[in-house]
């Protein structure tokens, strides 16, 4: 039984990232569309499956992977969605200029701008602290109470920002994926007992 409970968990996890990709691939959306906007349309979708990861590898929920090696592909992951956010970014940038201004100036006319921008600088942030925290200049406490809020800013802003956007995933797979990175990043902030740094220590 915790074989299959395994191989449950694992096809589960990889149809929740191949079937919003499948989707974006057919998406008649991509028709005359240019290489590098279809690139970074795909960076997209790749950058919102690896934010699904994250919580899943760092409270150490993928069955044969021991908490170690979880975590530190959690910071691996963490760097990917980094670069896939530069792609998505820079892809969009390429092909229209004005839009990506006023979306990084918060100028943007459309709401789903707002948030993928407010993800994006959370991502960045995140990545900053990280590697303030290798560099041991910050303590544990302050790290972990960042590094949560963090991602609950960078799950509620990609949410908003797929679900809003009318993209290439499709309106059901935007609404699981997202449902499943919400509900994944809650239950690993309540397992992990973030919350637990809000409070006075006891004398």
């Amino acid at each position: 039984m915790p074989a299959l409970r395994s191989i449950l968990i694992w096809a589960a996890l990889c149809l929740a990232i191949a079937a919003p990709l499948g989707i974006a691939a057919a998406s008649p959306l991509l028709q005359w569309r240019d290489p590098v906007y279809i690139i970074a349309g795909f960076a997209g979708v790749v950058g919102m499956a690896l934010v699904l990861l994250q919580p899943l590898l760092a409270a150490g929920y993928l069955p044969g992977l021991r908490i170690n090696r979880s975590r530190n592909l959690h910071r691996w992951t963490g760097a990917a969605l980094v670069m896939a956010v530069l792609i998505h970014v820079g892809g969009l940038w390429i092909t229209s200029p004005p839009d990506v201004i006023d979306a990084l100036l918060f100028a943007s006319a459309t709401p789903f701008s707002l948030w993928g921008v407010i993800a994006m600088w959370a991502i960045f942030a995140t990545a900053l602290l990280a590697f303030l925290r290798s560099r041991g200049a910050l303590r544990p406490r302050l790290w972990r109470l960042g590094h949560s809020a963090l991602a609950l800013i960078i799950v509620i802003g990609t949410a908003l920002h797929a679900l809003l956007i009318e993209g290439t995933m499709g309106q059901i797979s935007k609404i699981i994926l997202a449902t499943l990175v919400i509900a994944a990043t809650l239950k690993a902030l309540g397992d992990l007992r973030a919350w637990v740094l809000l409070r006075r220590p006891q004398r």
